[in-house]
């Protein structure tokens, strides 16, 4: 826990406890901390009387405790979850920031919040009042996961060159393939690849396997060829990066969005988690029942997985209404 030695004792236990207790993935683990981080430099700006301009990012926590957090009333997050609505810079890096983040990423936040607190009162009985116990999660709009079609997928995937052609082009078909999240790819190490599927470690570290077919088999028999030249600090890790590390979820992100460009496709409609989207469709597409995609997937709830269902059932109304048969009507005629 020392890359969190900017937090106070009280969530590093926290932290503690879900990684080691828990058994959450480092990624989970890694939000929380970002996440609560931010909401007890928020409500230490808001009790403390600082400058205006003070930075978020600047205020130090290492200092709150317990009888901090006891104060703390449903008032303040919901202060907390207006300044995520309407004063949070959406994208930072922008020469023409944009502010307030969307309800998917302030409902994650205050899951993380409410995580936290539900490890005070309930597993450590620390507090004896749940300030977000009754809490309302911000209203989602439902929509469909984009997702790309066959011939864009086809499109992506032989686009791609440089320096790691086999690496990359190896990642595309596993996640086209297999349906896997970013961690999950992360995560994968040599011994995880077997004849026809992939060994994965899912949420919670619950382990699966996912089959793949014969062009992905190729796919990664054509990078191993190209491993064994590599140096890795982590002879483990099934990709590694340039400087030799393990493959980070940033390095995937930017190789994903490097590929669409070369591939002509929009790189802000599509990411990594979007040919997660693509497979699950895909798998639909050719018939495979909505449990079995639930089990490739690891979702725990098939509710999630039925989304795609939807997508289906959108493609199969486009197509009707498609058919230039559809647009006779022979209704007013006599007999």
């Amino acid at each position: 826990m020392r890359k969190y030695s900017d937090c106070p004792q009280i969530l590093r236990d926290f932290l503690t406890y879900h990684e080691t207790i828990k058994g959450q993935s480092q990624l989970t683990i890694s939000e929380y901390y970002l996440d609560l981080r931010m909401f007890l430099r928020f409500i230490k700006l808001m009790r403390n009387d600082m400058p205006i301009q003070t930075k978020l990012d600047d205020i130090d926590i290492r200092d709150v405790n317990l009888k901090f957090i006891e104060e703390i009333e449903t008032s303040d997050i919901f202060d907390f979850l207006s300044y995520l609505a309407s004063d949070r810079v959406a994208n930072p890096d922008s020469a023409a920031p944009e502010y307030g983040i969307g309800p998917s990423s302030r409902a994650r936040k205050l899951s993380a919040i409410k995580s936290f607190y539900k490890y005070l009162t309930v597993r450590t009985k620390q507090l004896q009042e749940n300030p977000v116990a009754e809490l309302e999660y911000p209203k989602l709009r439902k929509s469909l996961p984009k997702y790309l079609t066959l011939e864009q997928s086809a499109k992506l995937l032989s686009s791609v060159s440089g320096a790691n052609e086999k690496r990359d082009y190896a990642i595309l078909m596993i996640f086209l393939n297999c349906g896997i999240r970013r961690s999950e790819l992360v995560g994968l190490n040599v011994t995880d690849v077997y004849e026809d599927r992939l060994r994965v470690v899912g949420k919670g570290n619950k382990e699966r396997f996912v089959y793949f077919g014969t062009p992905c088999r190729k796919a990664i028999d054509a990078y191993m060829e190209v491993r064994k030249n590599l140096i890795l600090t982590d002879n483990r890790a099934l990709f590694g990066s340039r400087n030799g590390n393990r493959i980070s979820v940033t390095a995937v992100h930017r190789l994903v969005e490097k590929a669409l460009l070369q591939a002509g496709l929009d790189a802000t409609q599509f990411s990594a988690h979007k040919l997660r989207h693509t497979a699950a469709t895909m798998m639909l597409s050719g018939g495979v029942d909505v449990k079995t995609v639930q089990e490739v997937l690891g979702h725990e709830n098939l509710n999630t997985t039925q989304i795609y269902t939807h997508i289906e059932n959108t493609e199969l109304k486009i197509a009707a209404e498609a058919n230039p048969l559809s647009k006779l009507d022979f209704s007013d005629e006599s007999d």
